[in-house]
């Protein structure tokens, strides 16, 4: 391919684009295919010798897209969103043409120096106090190991990358059953040991942990010989949006000298509109925050905001500095890979500051307080809908419910048999989630292209799908 070529089907690519969003609605939100379905259409040698463009992008309108479960479709209400908005794909488009490395300042000046400014700006367009630096990690889950093994460290005296852990104390890390399982992972890659994971139990509408039983834990623990490491809150749990009471926490990790991560990874994207901070009370006291603008502000996957309150810990932990990374020189500079698990960094500053640009924060936050608004309206009308119940409040702009038919025996089976209907019938993409053990209905609204009408269609669809399990 030249680059006459590659300009034209650029531009034939974009076109393409533009139709896909314009009638995305008419297309079955999850995949429709059959387990190996795709794999079976591909060859299972590579070809010796190479095709056209025509016949590969045809390839792919026939082989990939059936395969394709769309997650910027407007009625994608499963998990969260990963949205991508047009000026995010523009930006992502240009930093694939650059292909820039950004993994040292000298290797991407530009790419280094908007990433200190593009953290700030969220920084400050959530709230937190500019006690925070951060850094631009390419999901959560990396983040909150990051987090971990600076609690690792910190918790062992910086011994830990030294020596190893065999020879040194047990650690303990601590947080409740409503935090996504790349904690667990987090614990696992640490070396710190699934066993070595505290669960602390919850309390009240809000599912937190309970800072008496949390303070206990850390207590015996101590008094057994073991030492404790951190804590790790969430403010808007991935399985019914939890939300624990971060002073509370900070109170706890302050009397045992612990440090505090805050996973905020979709919820933290709410936190530009003032009148949900209330949600995290108390978060400029944690030691470090996680929130994916790839969520719900319009940021192209992957761009996960990583805020730290002692960059040094973070640093100390994971950089190594061999000759051929050293910049000479230049004093004060930062080199962001040693702020993240990986040496190589994608220039992803670039598609936040396009968002915040073309958006503004008012844009972004009218789409949140819509999501949140339609989202609250579909609950009430499930609430007032014969045979359902909710099961968990809205938190923001997710809850969860039931189908519970009087006399029916095995609920479980019931609401999972409802939520393979849904998804089978393609107009809306729910997924299933539990609450103290029953299995529920999750719902969760965020797609930038939603509509009240399209959060609205639910009801209709459950209303007609239990119809048929009748």
């Amino acid at each position: 391919m030249d680059w006459q070529d590659f300009a034209r089907w650029g531009a034939r690519i974009a076109d393409w684009g533009r139709t896909y969003h314009e009638t995305i609605r008419a297309r079955p939100v999850r995949a429709q295919t059959a387990p190996g379905e795709i794999i079976n259409a591909l060859p299972v040698a590579p070809p010796t010798v190479g095709t056209d463009m025509e016949a590969v992008f045809a390839d792919f309108e026939t082989t990939v897209m059936p395969g394709i479960t769309h997650w910027q479709h407007p009625r994608f209400f499963a998990y969260f969103p990963s949205n991508a908005t047009p000026p995010s794909m523009l930006a992502e488009f240009l930093a694939t043409v650059i292909a820039p490395q950004c993994m040292l300042w000298q290797t991407s000046p530009a790419a280094t120096e908007m990433e200190t400014r593009m953290i700030d700006w969220l920084r400050q367009s959530i709230g937190l106090n500019d006690t925070f630096s951060g850094v631009i990690q390419d999901s959560a889950s990396s983040a909150t190991l990051a987090a971990t093994l600076t609690m690792r460290e910190k918790a062992l005296d910086w011994q830990g990358n030294q020596q190893g852990l065999s020879q040194l104390a047990t650690l303990r890390i601590y947080c409740s059953n409503e935090v996504h399982t790349s904690v667990d992972r987090a614990i696992w890659v640490a070396g710190i040991g699934q066993d070595n994971l505290v669960r602390i139990p919850t309390q009240g509408a809000t599912r937190a942990m309970d800072p008496a039983s949390l303070d206990a834990a850390i207590a015996a623990d101590i008094a057994a010989g073991l030492k404790p490491a951190g804590i790790i809150a969430c403010t808007g749990g991935t399985g019914t949006g939890a939300c624990d009471d971060i002073n509370a926490v900070c109170d706890v990790a302050a009397k045992h000298d612990l440090y505090v991560h805050v996973d905020a990874a979709w919820a933290g994207a709410a936190m530009i509109c003032p009148e949900y901070r209330d949600l995290w009370t108390g978060i400029d006291r944690a030691d470090s925050i996680v929130f994916n603008p790839h969520k719900w502000l319009g940021v192209q996957f992957d761009c996960s905001a990583h805020f730290v309150k002692n960059p040094d810990d973070l640093v100390r932990t994971l950089a190594i500095k061999p000759e051929f990374l050293k910049t000479h020189g230049q004093d004060g500079i930062i080199n962001y890979s040693e702020w993240s698990v990986p040496l190589g960094r994608r220039f992803r500053a670039l598609k936040i500051w396009f968002v915040l640009r073309i958006y503004g924060l008012e844009g972004l936050q009218r789409m949140i307080r819509n999501h949140v608004t339609w989202s609250h309206e579909l609950c009430e009308r499930i609430r007032t809908t014969p045979d359902f119940e909710i099961i968990t409040e809205p938190v923001l702009s997710l809850f969860t419910f039931r189908y519970a038919p009087a006399g029916h025996g095995d609920l479980d089976k019931l609401n999972q048999s409802l939520v393979d209907r849904i998804n089978d019938d393609g107009r809306i993409y729910l997924t299933q989630t539990r609450v103290n053990g029953d299995l529920v209905i999750r719902f969760t609204a965020g797609q930038v292209s939603a509509t009240r009408e399209d959060v609205l269609l639910t009801l209709d669809v459950l209303k007609q799908l239990t119809g048929d399990l009748r």
